[in-house]
């Protein structure tokens, strides 16, 4: 039998764009690939978290067209800060020794 793979929460995906663009990614093109998502969901997502101050998007003219860069804010930081503390508290089940 064949396991069906899980869908995202929307929150995994905004975690995903968020440690994408930590990690140095700025280009929106080198986000969606990292994050594996589709251009539509990515430019929603990260109008979303610019709307919400989690990054800033920069605009840089160019000769024939401008470019968008995203960077991590203060506030975004400390979201993905906030989410490894607790990511570290859960415990998967298997690592849990039931005494007998």
């Amino acid at each position: 039998m064949i396991a069906m793979a899980s869908r995202r929460s929307r929150f995994e995906i905004y975690v995903d764009v968020l440690t994408e663009i930590r990690n140095g990614t700025c280009l929106p093109t080198k986000i969606m690939y990292g994050a594996n998502m589709s251009w539509v969901t990515l430019m929603e997502t990260l109008e979303l978290l610019n709307a919400q101050g989690l990054v800033e998007e920069h605009t840089i003219e160019g000769s024939k067209r401008s470019r968008r860069r995203y960077t991590l804010t203060g506030k975004g930081k400390n979201v993905l800060s906030y989410f490894k503390k607790v990511k570290d508290l859960l415990v998967p089940e298997a690592a849990v020794k039931i005494p007998v």
